[in-house]
């Protein structure tokens, strides 16, 4: 191999070639960041998740974030909760016709201390009669008008001994709208629809357009999930880390931005289709 001798200016080339490497390494630094800040930042990097998946990605890019919640999570700290950016939460309230969360009240008061806005949600049994379910529903959750619109959860109760079945999908369809009027009547607003997958191709699809829905979709954005629905929640992971919640939690986007938000809770419908909604007298238009 055939060797090199190095000049007298040897130590000045190479302090310069150092001074441009730093150079050079701060540039790409900075580059980096700013290409992250431009196409994948965190609005809130408190907030994390510890089996993040790269397909819902995108759910971080929303600024209104929230979380829902229930026995399961075991003592909150609301204000740290609070503290760490979070816009919103719902909390389990009741399921069926004979069961209150553990935690209900408990979380119910303190979001409300802690000035998160909160809502409640119904976990429907279907081996249950929907009148039954929403007389429950009344005695046991607050009609507060500064709450957010209730949710009613339905999806299958597959995982249950006592009610595995799936009902056909006229008469689900119709408990569904029953308990949703329901809703409306004892709180003054429109509820929210909160599905997964499996129900929504069952039962949901094509049905139910005035509603607002809340989607869970772990592992994909929404429009590769849920044929022809405009979500207006979208529940991205249940492995979420949030300050003030020991364990997981679900994490929850928003669509749209943070005047959107604004309209939502002025009006209790979806901004996107709020003035057919209005027309048709379905907003609160507060």
């Amino acid at each position: 191999m055939e060797s090199t001798i190095l000049s007298a200016p040897w130590s000045s080339a190479v302090s310069r070639g150092l001074r441009w490497g730093k150079r050079a390494l701060a540039a790409a630094s900075l580059a980096a960041l700013a290409a992250c800040a431009g196409g994948g930042a965190d609005f809130y990097p408190t907030k994390g998740d510890v089996k993040p998946h790269p397909g819902v990605a995108k759910a971080k890019l929303h600024p209104i974030q929230g979380i829902d919640v229930s026995k399961w999570q075991g003592p909150i700290d609301w204000m740290s909760v609070k503290g760490a950016g979070t816009q919103f939460a719902y909390i389990k309230a009741t399921e069926g016709g004979d069961h209150v969360d553990d935690r209900f009240r408990e979380n119910w008061d303190g979001a409300g201390r802690a000035g998160v806005p909160r809502g409640a949600y119904h976990f429907v049994f279907w081996c249950r009669s929907a009148k039954d379910q929403m007389d429950w529903f009344k005695r046991n959750v607050p009609n507060d008008p500064t709450a957010l619109p209730p949710v009613l959860d339905v999806e299958w109760n597959g995982h249950s001994q006592l009610c595995p079945k799936k009902l056909p999908k006229a008469q689900a369809l119709a408990m569904t709208e029953y308990m949703l009027r329901e809703m409306e009547i004892y709180t003054g607003k429109r509820p929210i629809i909160y599905t997964d997958i499996t129900f929504h191709k069952d039962v949901l699809e094509g049905e139910l357009p005035d509603y607002p829905h809340w989607v869970r979709s772990t592992a994909a954005e929404p429009e590769q999930r849920y044929a022809n629905r405009d979500w207006m929640l979208w529940q991205f992971t249940s492995t979420g880390r949030v300050p003030g919640v020991r364990g997981d939690v679900d994490r929850n986007a928003f669509y749209g931005t943070k005047a959107e938000w604004a309209s939502f809770l002025a009006t209790d419908c979806d901004p996107r289709h709020h003035r057919r909604l209005s027309e048709a007298g379905l907003c609160t238009d507060k």
